[in-house]
């Protein structure tokens, strides 16, 4: 069982940014942490398996000070596995020394931060709220303390990026003796600031191979399309129980939690949480829906997929694709060869 926290507070909305996130809403974080332990007590009572991972997300966690964790942390303690990895994302600006020390008294022990990019320049274009400077410090503020686990997300395929600026931001993690980096390429979302801007993304596969060799080169193991790790240890436990299709718990506004053949949506604007956080709208899941994400999340990270949940005709189109060389079987079990062409496939094989 998996555990998902959403805070939904952030210093300022990144161009790129579509995930449920308010700027303008601040004065209402004391009463949203109420509502998110309202919530936490009442979905933690109807489970019977212990909570393995718990990622806070947002929006930026950062935000809320590490004080007002504490209560949540102790609502969770019984639940929570002995070797539980506990990850908190947070960004550079708001993750003080003091804070990045408060959580991991509270009992984080995996920190992801926003980094995005050591250049400025770009920095600015994304509208991030924190300089290059700054990035350097929290990130060796994070060392200092303790954290073991750190990832650092980088994003690229932004206008103007080529192989050497990336690589500049690698070598610069490489340095620091990073454990985990995210590499996303820039997608333009519906409701973002980039959206009817196509000039700001550059499509460039050439660039993400070049990047993700890089990456191999200097030790960094791809296990999913944007993740790449040191070693095993090191890879996101809770993201790959999402990929397993594990059951997971979504508190906070704009969360998503599912449980066996059902997914679960708690209010979405933080004012209509705060009123009621246990009125969530439900979606049922056909054993159709269930096999689509179990391909289409399988193919596109080192997990794969069971073979025996396709169709006959499903089962087909894969045997062609395993003629063709562009996916393996191994007692079993379906394995990706390319990632970047984890949607292709799986378009094919439920077409």
């Amino acid at each position: 069982m998996l555990l998902y926290i959403h805070i939904p507070f952030c210093d300022s909305k990144c161009h790129y940014c579509a995930f449920n996130s308010y700027t303008d809403r601040f004065h209402l974080k004391k009463e949203y942490m109420r509502a998110l332990e309202k919530q936490l007590k009442n979905d933690l009572k109807n489970i019977d398996k212990k909570i393995e991972t718990l990622f806070i997300g947002g929006g930026t966690p950062s935000t809320i000070r590490y004080e007002e964790y504490t209560e949540i942390f102790k609502i969770i303690k019984p639940y929570i596995t002995d070797d539980c990895e506990i990850t908190s994302e947070c960004n550079p600006n708001s993750a003080s020394k003091t804070w990045l020390e408060g959580m991991k008294s509270l009992g984080v022990n995996r920190i992801s931060f926003g980094v995005q990019s050591f250049n400025d320049e770009k920095l600015n274009k994304l509208n991030r709220a924190h300089n290059a400077k700054g990035a350097l410090s929290a990130i060796q503020n994070a060392i200092c303390i303790g954290f073991n686990s750190i990832n650092c997300d980088i994003i690229y395929g932004v206008q103007n990026d080529s192989f050497e600026l990336i690589k500049e931001d690698f070598d610069t993690l490489f340095k620091l003796k990073i454990e985990h980096i995210s590499a996303y390429s820039l997608t333009l979302e519906e409701g973002t600031k980039f959206y009817n801007k196509s000039e700001i993304k550059i499509d460039d596969e050439e660039l993400s191979y070049k990047l993700f060799d890089y990456l191999k080169e200097n030790g960094f193991t791809q296990y999913e399309i944007s993740n790449f790790a040191r070693k095993k240890d090191y890879e996101s436990k809770h993201n790959y129980g999402y990929w397993q299709h594990k059951n997971y718990l979504g508190i906070g506004a704009g969360a998503v939690g599912c449980l066996n053949n059902y997914r679960y949506y708690p209010k979405k604007g933080i004012e209509e949480y705060i009123k009621n956080p246990l009125d969530y709208e439900i979606e049922e899941l056909s054993n159709e829906d269930i096999v689509v994400e179990k391909v289409l999340l399988g193919l596109r990270c080192s997990n794969g997929f069971e073979k025996n949940i396709l169709n006959e005709k499903q089962l087909k189109r894969l045997i062609e694709l395993l003629e063709e060389d562009k996916v393996e079987e191994i007692s079993g079990q379906i394995f990706n060869k390319n990632f970047l062409l984890a949607d292709e496939l799986a378009l094919y094989i439920l077409e």
